[in-house]
């Protein structure tokens, strides 16, 4: 059963578009998912969810309404008109459905990183679509775990999850330290290899047979002294143009598929 709501001063609406403010996320630990992709990621990853806005005149009604059953009783279903749901979306073409859904905390005890481990650290990371295509990046590659050190980017970010796919959903992604990130490392035995202009090692004469985790940094700035003091080896992908560095989705593409080649592409999760 929905409800229809056709007033912008509604509370719910006003407090489905204070979501774009990263401030508002975090005090009322909810964020927004838009998309179908992105909403069917969602729900087979468990999340919780608070509302769900669809615009019939937008909506996919077929694809709509298996969503509007799958999260019946799951969440509240909100029918508004066009010019409400406007307001509410961030993206220039709509499914004509935006979810209102509670955030995870998954912290590093919760992390299973499976028997031959294969784990992605990023460090301040700056642009929210650079840290989706990482996710997006990760899930291709099956890794482990994604553990998002020294944050600058809300992983909620709704540029994160559109630049993601949804991927956000898909990978156990951990926000901590890396002073956190280190210890927890070390307490599984895995091998840290982080990338660095400075390194002598080239990315593909590393090895990756063993529990690994790549480290990878901002585009500006590498990575901090955290990880350059705790690496076990330091990698560098060779660079033969002017630039001096790649995106670091690129960056990290290159140097997870070097280690499935090495494991001979067997699935990681």
């Amino acid at each position: 059963m929905s409800i229809k709501i056709t007033s912008p001063q509604n509370p719910k609406i006003k407090l489905a578009v204070s979501l774009h403010k990263a401030s508002v996320r975090k005090r009322e630990g909810l964020f927004l998912i838009e998309g179908l992709r992105e909403i069917r990621l969602a729900m087979q990853a468990n999340y919780q969810f608070h509302t769900l806005f669809f615009c019939p005149s937008v909506a996919d009604v077929p694809q709509a309404d298996s969503i509007i059953a799958g999260l019946a009783g799951q969440a509240e279903i909100i029918e508004t008109p066009g010019n409400i749901f406007s307001r509410l979306t961030y993206r220039e073409r709509s499914d004509g459905l935006l979810l209102v859904a509670r955030q995870k905390s998954l912290s590093l005890q919760n992390i299973h990183p499976g028997k031959l481990p294969l784990v992605l650290v990023v460090e301040s990371v700056e642009k929210p679509g650079n840290l989706g295509a990482v996710l997006r990046t990760a899930d291709a590659a099956g890794v482990g775990a994604v553990l998002v050190c020294n944050g600058i980017t809300d992983i909620y970010n709704p540029n994160v999850i559109r630049s993601s796919l949804g991927t956000l959903f898909s990978n156990q992604v951990v926000c901590c330290s890396s002073e956190e990130a280190v210890k927890w490392l070390r307490s599984h035995n895995i091998r840290i290899f982080v990338t660095s202009l400075s390194a002598s090692k080239p990315y593909y004469k590393a090895g990756f047979n063993m529990p690994s985790a790549i480290v990878a940094g901002a585009e500006a700035s590498g990575v901090s002294a955290t990880w350059q003091d705790n690496s076990d080896e330091r990698i560098i992908i060779p660079m033969f143009g002017s630039a001096d560095s790649m995106n670091v989705s690129a960056a990290t593409a290159i140097i997870l598929y070097e280690a499935l080649r090495q494991r001979g592409f067997g699935c990681r999760k």
